[in-house]
């Protein structure tokens, strides 16, 4: 089962560099949210809020009920919430089965090398590059190596930051079909901030539209894919 996310008059940036203004939204349990809007929006400063790595001037983010912010990145994640930057995800220098091992280091040997095993079976397109180190992986490639990584530690939540940015259309594709995947098969929570806005929101259930650090539609995925004012303006979608 997935779990909950609540963001409640959250405002935050980066020291003096203040991004979001009052935002309150929901992640539910089990559906995938999908995060919108221009860039400079807010959307990936939503995720990192929720991952505590920006600076939260007022407001909560809460967990199934409990709050979060204020705890440490890394506590934050042993809660089960795995998020996957749009940049660095992967240790470039290490090879792919070392990047799995390494994603699974607070875990027994045991436990560690059931999960890799996993992970590459999880990803087949991995398995044969197992002994390769990620900088010569494609982009695709290494969004897929970054979601085995995250799937290691057993994540209720995953929060996707633009994962296919400067991919072909092709392979961004694919890895909207993993992501896709994980909450068919799985049931995991999904929040993904997704800068082709069409395509996320075809795959979502619920959709945020964020512009100007504001939350300005909350609701149906599908409902913001068929609304000609918001989606013309903000996304460049519909027409009249």
């Amino acid at each position: 089962m997935g779990k909950t996310i609540k963001v409640d008059k959250v405002s935050a940036g980066y020291r003096k560099l203040h991004v979001l203004f009052d935002a309150s939204c929901s992640m539910n349990d089990g559906e995938i949210t999908v995060l919108v809007g221009p860039n400079g929006s807010g959307k990936s400063t939503l995720l990192k809020t929720i991952m505590g790595i920006t600076d939260l001037y007022s407001g909560g983010v809460f967990y199934d009920g409990t709050k979060i912010n204020g705890l440490p990145t890394h506590e934050i994640t042993k809660l089960g919430i795995a998020y996957l930057p749009q940049v660095n995800s992967t240790f470039s220098n290490l090879t792919v089965r070392e990047n799995l091992v390494m994603a699974g280091y607070v875990l027994g040997k045991e436990e560690a090398d059931e999960r890799v095993r996993k992970a590459l079976e999880d990803f087949p397109v991995l398995k044969g590059y197992a002994s390769r180190k990620a900088a010569t992986l494609s982009g695709g490639e290494r969004q897929m190596l970054a979601m085995a990584m995250a799937l290691t530690r057993k994540p209720k939540v995953m929060l996707f930051d633009e994962p296919t940015a400067s991919l072909s259309p092709k392979v961004a594709l694919e890895v909207l079909g993993e992501i896709r995947a994980l909450k068919e098969e799985r049931g995991m929570t999904i929040v993904l901030a997704e800068q082709n806005a069409r395509r996320a929101l075809e795959m979502g259930d619920r959709a945020i539209l964020l512009v100007g650090g504001k939350v300005a539609y909350e609701g149906s995925s599908k409902e913001l894919l068929e609304h000609k004012e918001l989606g013309r303006v903000y996304l460049g979608i519909g027409q009249g």
